[in-house]
């Protein structure tokens, strides 16, 4: 209890944090924020309106707390393009890029997990040597220039899957499904590499020492050592850098939404900074930011399952 009550107190001036900076960023953009989204062609009227439906007649301190207000209560404004709260349409879009994420994190979870065991199991020999070249080459490429790769042989040379679009699982999950693999295959090879090398990092440390030296010279076979003493022990740092790989995915994901014509969250994200809604624009941020946050406080929390000394301390 007292390891969570320290977690969930940190987590709160984080977040307040956050708030603080998102609200200023926008703020600190040159020009006048409605000149920019009406443009020059805008009446001293329809100026005034907008500047009164978004509060920039007051101080900017004063600003924040009216916005701080409405983002406690759940109103994070209206969207300047289309009307609709930012809210709601924000949640529409996170379930295309939660889909995506969540889906290519666990399996290259499923993936670099036994592979980074094995690599440290065989150190220095020629699986060990093969994994981890291949790590460091896919941890190399670019996540867009993957993207494209993959577009043009499995989209328009061979002509397996479309090439852009999106169709909600609720319409056609078969097809739905096969919009998402693309976006998905690239996602999950670009962060094998990243959890293969740390799952062989922490593995390589786990099998030097003592009581794995002593559960071999009871007898125990090397895959139950593996599995019984080496695994549990060396998943724990593993298990934290699949937290900021799911929580940096769902922030940055928006140049592979741009890619395959996704309506996610961060082609919202980039939608909305052309369009200068502002609205948006903080509110994406905000979420954003929200989201890492409470995905690497579950992680914090799920820690002491995989590190005794954590749960003990």
């Amino acid at each position: 209890m007292k390891y969570v009550a320290k977690r969930l107190l940190w987590t709160l001036p984080t977040l307040l944090i956050v708030a603080v900076i998102v609200f200023f960023m926008v703020r600190m953009i040159p020009g006048d924020p409605a000149q920019l989204i009406l443009g020059d062609g805008a009446s001293p009227e329809e100026l005034a309106g907008l500047r009164d439906a978004l509060g920039l007649g007051e101080p900017v301190p004063v600003q924040f707390v009216y916005w701080l207000e409405n983002v406690l209560r759940g109103d994070l404004g209206t969207s300047i393009s289309n009307g609709a709260p930012v809210l709601s349409v924000m949640l529409d879009r996170f379930q295309v890029s939660a889909t995506i994420v969540l889906v290519a994190v666990v399996l290259a979870t499923m993936i670099a997990v036994p592979a980074g065991l094995f690599a440290a199991w065989r150190q220095n020999e020629a699986g060990d040597v093969a994994i981890v070249a291949l790590s460091t080459l896919l941890m190399s490429v670019p996540s867009f220039w993957l993207g494209l790769l993959l577009l043009l042989v499995f989209g328009l040379k061979l002509g397996w899957l479309p090439v852009i679009g999106y169709v909600p699982f609720t319409e056609n999950p078969w097809t739905a499904l096969t919009y998402i693999v693309l976006p998905v295959v690239t996602l999950m090879l670009i962060e094998v590499g990243v959890l293969t090398r740390m799952m062989r990092a922490s593995a390589i440390e786990v099998l030097r020492l003592e009581y794995v030296m002593h559960a071999r010279a009871k007898g125990l076979s090397e895959r139950k050592v593996l599995l019984r003493h080496v695994l549990p022990n060396a998943f724990a740092p593993t298990w934290t850098m699949i937290g900021l790989v799911l929580g940096g995915l769902l922030g940055g994901i928006a140049v592979l939404e741009t890619v395959f014509t996704l309506p996610g969250l961060g082609r919202l994200l980039v939608d909305a900074i052309f369009a200068r809604d502002y609205p948006v624009v903080q509110g994406c941020l905000l979420f954003t930011a929200l989201i890492y946050v409470l995905v690497n406080l579950i992680v914090d929390l799920c820690y002491p399952l995989f590190d005794p000394r954590v749960a003990a301390s």
